[in-house]
C-alpha cells in the first residue's frame, strides 16, 4: 500500500515520489483470509518496487536464513514444515512463494488459481476495511 505523505520534507521527497510525483510512504503487510494483519512494516520509499521492498523486508530475510515460524500442515500426504505467500509473477523463484497459474487450460486449474487469486487479495481487502473504519488511514499523513 502506498501512503500519501503530505508533510514529506523536502530533502527527502525526491526518494518518496514516484512517477506520478506524489510523495508516498509503502506500507509492507501480511493479512489472513479472516483479516488479521500479522505483519506490517512502514518507512519504504515510493521510489522502490516490489522487488526493492522485498530485499529490504524483515520478514523475508528472516525466510532467506532458515529462520520461519513453526508452520506444519499436509497436502497429498506429503508433510510441509514451513508457510507459503501467493504471490504474482514479479517474485523470484522461492520455494515459500506460490505464484499463479498464469494461464490455466483445464478447468481444475482455473479453479485453482481462481482460488490463489481470491485468497492474494486479502491484504487488499483488510486494507479496504481499515480505510473504511478508520478515516486516518484513508488520508494522507
Amino acid at each position: 500500500m502506498h501512503w500519501k505523505w503530505k508533510n514529506c520534507p523536502t530533502a527527502s521527497q525526491g526518494m518518496y515520489s514516484g512517477h506520478i510525483h506524489e510523495r508516498t510512504i509503502i506500507l509492507e503487510a501480511l493479512a489472513s483470509y479472516d483479516l488479521w494483519i500479522c505483519h506490517a512494516f512502514f518507512g519504504l520509499p515510493r521510489s522502490h518496487n516490489d522487488i526493492n521492498v522485498l530485499d529490504r523486508s524483515t520478514i523475508f530475510a528472516e525466510l532467506a536464513e532458515g529462520r520461519a515460524p513453526s508452520v506444519n500442515y499436509s497436502i497429498n500426504s506429503h508433510e510441509y514444515t514451513m508457510g507459503y505467500y501467493l504471490t504474482d509473477g514479479i517474485y523470484l523463484p522461492w520455494a515459500t512463494f506460490v505464484k499463479i497459474i498464469s494461464s490455466p487450460q483445464e478447468n481444475k486449474k482455473k479453479k485453482i488459481s481462481a482460488a490463489q487469486e481470491s485468497a492474494r487479495k486479502d491484504v487488499e481487502r483488510a486494507f479496504g476495511v481499515l480505510q473504511t473504519r478508520f478515516a486516518i488511514v484513508r488520508g494522507p499523513a
